[in-house]
């Protein structure tokens, strides 16, 4: 087995632009669940606002890329307001099964035959996104090398003997852009949660009662945090929609949030770098199974005829279903996380 390909695949996932979309989403999330206790299942909705109005504003509407960004950080405040002024007033549950159903429309709606003209459709849209990379410092014919870091035709390869990280220059701007959104975020969230503001949003996920009885606003808070974790949740849908240099509909199904859950639960809620740690590490042993065995079943490691390279993928997501069951029985509140910080108050 190639255990050098195996571990270089792994760690290369592991800070690469699709961890960068779980972990920035996992954050948004984090303000919502984690620190105000909001059990929101649509981020994937919030993630598809940002990623089509991007896609919308550019190639429908034709507008300047940053305008695209104004207008998909617009339909993610947008629609934060529509879910939550009728909901927030009431039982926490009643937000759940608000935003799980208005993941299902954004994407309905985005695949719709009606709408196909400007949406694509299924097929989804493409055409917004070479304006982004023709700001990328790294050009996509560079050679140069550094000992262990070497630029080969664009793609950055950095060799710490006992695994490789190789990048395209396009995904290297991505990681570029996607690092500075999660320092940035991390900042703002770290001296949020750090206020009187903050406080607050952890006084209403222990007993909103107690911080009504005190002359808050409660709806007005959770409003906020809505807000600020749909911003952010477009600003993943934005590298989302980049990386791929396409937006279509399927891929913001409600598996999408399951996914932030989990890595927001694996690294710990209401913790400054939970969603960081556990997108990671989510991804870190996503690949490493995967390529483990997929290399284990070339190497004739396991019987030929016991495991296809088709039920490779099955497998590895029951596994680390197992894990995360394991976790939630052993250590619910994750890697960093406080026990206390999942004892919801959701009357």
């Amino acid at each position: 087995m190639d255990w050098h390909f195996v571990f270089s695949q792994a760690f290369t996932q592991a800070i690469g632009p699709t961890m960068l979309i779980y972990a920035i989403a996992a954050i948004g999330l984090n303000v919502q669940f984690g620190y105000t206790g909001l059990l929101n299942f649509g981020q994937a909705a919030f993630a598809a606002m940002g990623a089509y109005g991007l896609a919308l504003a550019v190639v429908a509407f034709g507008l300047p890329f940053w305008w695209g960004i104004l207008f998909g950080l617009l339909a993610a405040v947008g629609t934060a307001l529509l879910l939550g002024i009728p909901t927030l007033r009431l039982r926490a549950d009643y937000l759940a099964i608000v935003t799980i159903a208005a993941a299902e429309i954004v994407r309905r709606l985005a695949r719709s035959t009606v709408w196909a003209e400007h949406t694509g459709g299924s097929d989804g849209m493409r055409g917004f996104s070479e304006p982004f990379f023709a700001m990328s410092p790294y050009s996509e014919d560079a050679n140069w090398s550094l000992g262990i870091l070497s630029m080969d035709d664009g793609r950055l390869i950095v060799d710490l003997w006992i695994v490789d990280f190789q990048y395209s220059s396009r995904d290297l701007w991505i990681m570029t852009v996607g690092w500075a959104l999660v320092a940035v975020f991390l900042i703002v969230i770290g001296l949020l949660v750090h206020s009187p503001w903050g406080r607050v949003l952890k006084g209403i996920r222990e007993d909103e009662e107690a911080v009504r009885s005190l002359g808050k606003n409660v709806f007005a808070y959770k409003m906020q945090a809505l807000v600020i974790g749909g911003i952010i949740g477009a600003a993943a849908g934005f590298i989302f929609a980049l990386s791929r240099a396409n937006v279509q509909p399927d891929t913001f199904s409600t598996d999408f949030t399951f996914y932030f859950y989990v890595v927001l639960i694996l690294g710990g809620a209401a913790r400054l770098f939970g969603p960081v740690l556990g997108a990671a590490l989510f991804w870190f042993l996503y690949n490493l199974l995967a390529q483990g065995l997929n290399q284990a079943i070339r190497a004739e490691v396991i019987p030929p005829g016991t495991l296809s390279g088709t039920q490779v993928g099955p497998l590895v997501f029951f596994l680390l279903g197992l894990g995360m069951v394991l976790l939630l029985i052993f250590r619910p509140q994750g890697i960093l996380g406080d026990r206390r910080e999942l004892m919801l108050d959701v009357r």
